[in-house]
């Protein structure tokens, strides 16, 4: 796990990738902070499409989801102009009670403004400002 951080810190997200690989090669169980690492290399290297392999992966793996690998998500999904896969994650965010953080929802926000979706940004904050009241 500390290597793979320390990639994604880096921005070498290959080598995260490999590593990773590697975890399952040798049968090391990959675990929310391994993935949460790997995604966000992914992420900051712009490879949004990778980041969502390893989000799908966590998942069918059956491996706790946490906020910060989903706001990675979300906000590659938002590089890659997927606003309706990144409305899709933040949505799922909330079916699993993860911590919905102004990070989460300002990539939201982002992908949808990548989308050209201003009214389904508009919900999206309408929604946060009404949870916080409840």
């Amino acid at each position: 796990n500390a290597a793979i951080s320390s990639c994604e810190k880096g921005s070498a997200w290959e080598t995260a990738l490999q590593l990773f690989q590697v975890m399952a090669l040798n049968k090391v169980e990959s675990d929310t902070i391994s993935f949460s690492a790997a995604i966000s290399a992914c992420k900051k290297a712009g490879e949004w499409q990778r980041a969502l392999q390893l989000l799908r992966s966590m998942v069918q793996n059956e491996v706790e989801l946490d906020t910060t690998a989903c706001s990675a998500a979300i906000s590659a999904c938002e590089e890659g102009g997927e606003w309706e896969v990144a409305l899709q994650f933040f949505s799922v965010m909330a079916q699993n009670d993860l911590e919905l953080d102004t990070n989460t929802l300002s990539a939201a926000v982002a992908a949808c403004k990548q989308g050209c979706e201003w009214e389904k940004a508009l919900e999206l904050v309408s929604d946060m400002a009404q949870s916080v009241v409840e």
